[in-house]
């Protein structure tokens, strides 16, 4: 029997529970390094991401990729269920790599699995809706550690129906880029593989066999980045993850990621996310309330 790759890493709970909202769901470019999954069960809200507003209706599924900045907007009764997935692979993300439809229609049986995800999950219920009450390094690293003391049929059970509900958004979904020249898939399988190393261009046009103008050229036309925009990003991401998941000083991080000053780091971490690492891991600098 041929053995079968495993397509993503290991999914985790974060967060799990009902909130009940009246015209209070009115929040300003949230990001996170994990994915928000929703089932409106009553009312209507709005998510306004990547320059368009998306509707948010009773009776449907929807999904908010980790790194998707984006506001929450909420006029009048808007019930929903909600989990918050984090997924830590070194070997790629399909809750990164993949574009999911936004709304889907859910499956029977869907219901009943985010209730009963609440139901063995009640320390992991939202505090209060704020994203900057959740969406920090104290929360979300207590959170994980919660998940690695239960016991294995808790486990089990739990993470069966984390992989059902994110495999209904995964049937519909689309790689986001579709790398069709070997030399390129090769570079960023290496790039994604060795994110903490530091990497020179010249090593990975060696490694595909070209001069670095042409690799540059041929990497920018499969992927729409530059190498070097590519790895930053990818680097930024990471760091994103670490800095709320872990408790490596922003020291550490900014080594662990190949970078010898810490502030040249805090400065590209600055300008991908508009935060510096403290403000991001203690939960943003900005307030996330809609005015």
């Amino acid at each position: 029997m041929n053995e079968i790759e495993e397509p993503f890493g290991h999914l985790q709970l974060l967060n799990t529970g009902y909130a009940d909202h009246d015209a209070d769901w009115n929040w300003r470019d949230v990001r996170s390094p994990f994915a928000r999954i929703y089932y409106v069960t009553q009312g209507e809200a709005w998510v306004e991401m990547g320059g368009a507003r998306k509707h948010l209706t009773a009776g449907n599924l929807y999904i908010i990729p980790p790194f998707t900045t984006h506001t929450d907007i909420c006029k009048g009764k808007f019930c929903h269920y909600y989990i918050h997935v984090y997924e830590d692979s070194t070997q790629g993300s399909v809750l990164e790599e993949m574009r999911f439809p936004f709304e889907i229609t859910p499956d029977t049986g869907d219901l009943e699995m985010f209730r009963r995800l609440r139901k063995l999950n009640p320390l992991l219920a939202l505090p209060e809706s704020n994203p900057q009450s959740y969406d920090n390094y104290s929360t979300l690293f207590q959170n994980l550690s919660k998940n690695r003391l239960r016991s294995t049929w808790y486990s089990m059970e739990t993470y069966g129906m984390l992989y059902v509900i994110v495999s209904r958004f995964l049937h519909y979904a689309e790689p986001k880029q579709i790398i069709r020249d070997e030399r390129v898939k090769t570079a960023v399988d290496y790039i994604r593989q060795h994110i903490n190393n530091r990497m020179e261009i010249r090593d990975l046009a060696a490694k595909a066999f070209l001069s670095v103008d042409h690799f540059i050229r041929i990497f920018r036309a499969e992927t729409g980045e530059t190498p070097i925009s590519y790895i930053i990003r990818q680097k930024m991401e990471r760091a994103e993850q670490l800095l709320v998941t872990t408790d490596m000083s922003v020291k550490e991080v900014a080594s662990y990621l190949g970078y010898d000053e810490t502030s040249y780091f805090i400065r590209l971490f600055r300008r991908k996310t508009s935060f510096t690492p403290v403000e991001y891991r203690k939960g943003r600098a900005q307030s996330y309330v809609v005015e």
